[in-house]
């Protein structure tokens, strides 16, 4: 009776009581939170985005030699002028490539080399973020309609681009595609987001 007396004498009644710093416990935590963030961040960057680095000219104006891009494949579905990144083993079992978007599937694409003109399902479409106009031919015979499940891709560096103009890589089927660039984050002075 005299001990409960002399604690509730030191403590206000209501007041919690003081917690005892345990450092091996703290240290515990601390390591299991470190833990349980970086295997957040290994999922997100395994299943979420990806790091994929521009490799060659082909995307000049828009991405350079040596862009780092953050690509996303979650639950996305292919639109005309999206940039994606893709792997086509009759081109290269290794290489990913990167390309834009210019046709999906059921759309026919004919090209005009002597104009320059790209035209989808019979119309000229507006081209803004291209180097120069479309003159190289490579050995693509027109119109061609693409068909379920792929789409037609080209650099937008027009003539210096192997894309689907060139019968190695042709139509693109959707599975292949690893997904969309999102954003340049490297080198520093022109991140930005990817239109």
């Amino acid at each position: 009776m005299a001990t409960e007396k002399k604690e509730s004498q030191r403590r206000p009644s209501g007041a919690p009581a003081k917690k005892e710093s345990n450092p091996q416990k703290e240290t515990y935590e601390w390591i299991q939170s470190l833990i349980t963030a970086l295997m957040i961040i290994v999922l997100v960057f395994l299943f979420v985005v990806r790091v994929i680095d521009v490799s060659g000219s082909s995307m000049n104006p828009n991405l350079w030699n040596g862009d780092k891009m953050l690509v996303s494949g979650l639950f996305y579905t292919p639109k005309a002028g999206d940039i994606v990144i893709f792997k086509k083993p009759s081109y290269s079992t290794e290489k990913a490539l990167v390309k834009r978007v210019i046709a999906t599937e059921g759309q026919t694409v004919n090209i005009d080399f002597e104009q320059g003109i790209v035209y989808i399902d019979g119309k000229p479409i507006e081209e803004d973020y291209i180097a120069e106009l479309t003159r190289t031919k490579e050995d693509f015979i027109g119109p061609k309609t693409v068909p379920e499940g792929c789409v037609f891709v080209m650099g937008d560096n027009r003539n210096a681009s192997t894309d689907s103009r060139d019968s190695r890589i042709g139509m693109v089927d959707t599975r292949y595609i690893v997904g969309k660039a999102m954003m340049v984050i490297y080198p520093l002075n022109t991140i930005r987001i990817i239109n």
